[in-house]
């Protein structure tokens, strides 16, 4: 039997209609049209559908809608503002860290809680950070140059920029 919950999501309060056993991720897709969030393995085990949930890093494919009501949710499309990309956003672009870009939503959302986390991490501590998300089309260089870039933007350096 559906039930209604209300979530916010990037910012807006949603009433949405949901089954008690339906998938954060399908949710956002099928019912918030967000297409961000991909669906890639159904356990967990890909990152493709990482998004944030109080600022966390979650795979939405294995969390139960219900158990995030009320809570805030933060997809992809929600990091860029008043008509400008997130920092993380704007460096995997200008690295060239998107292959084929059915990883990169999820690789962005946990290198943004890698950051609000650690402002500075060294190559490790990135690689450790986005250990949870898989590209099959790269050998993971630029999308740690992008993360680099990305915290050196957001301390308001110009080291490291892309080219």
């Amino acid at each position: 039997m559906k039930q209604l919950i209300e979530l916010e999501i990037n910012g807006q309060r949603q009433e949405l209609l949901v089954e008690p056993h339906t998938s954060l991720l399908q949710c956002l897709r099928e019912q918030a049209f967000l297409k961000g969030a991909k669906r890639g393995c159904d356990s967990g085990g890909c990152g493709c559908c990482t998004v944030l949930v109080d600022g966390r890093a979650v795979y939405s494919c294995m969390t139960l809608v219900m158990s995030v009501e009320g809570r805030s949710i933060t997809t992809v499309e929600g990091l860029s503002g008043e008509g400008a990309l997130d920092p993380v956003q704007q460096a995997f672009i200008d690295a060239g860290a998107v292959q084929c870009g059915y990883c990169t939503c999820g690789m962005m959302m946990a290198a943004r809680q890698l950051l609000d986390d650690n402002p500075d991490p060294s190559e490790e501590e990135i690689r450790k950070g986005i250990a949870g998300n898989l590209c099959r089309c790269t050998g993971y260089a630029k999308i740690v140059e992008a993360i680099r870039l990305a915290a050196s933007r957001r301390q308001g350096h110009s080291v490291g920029e892309a080219g």
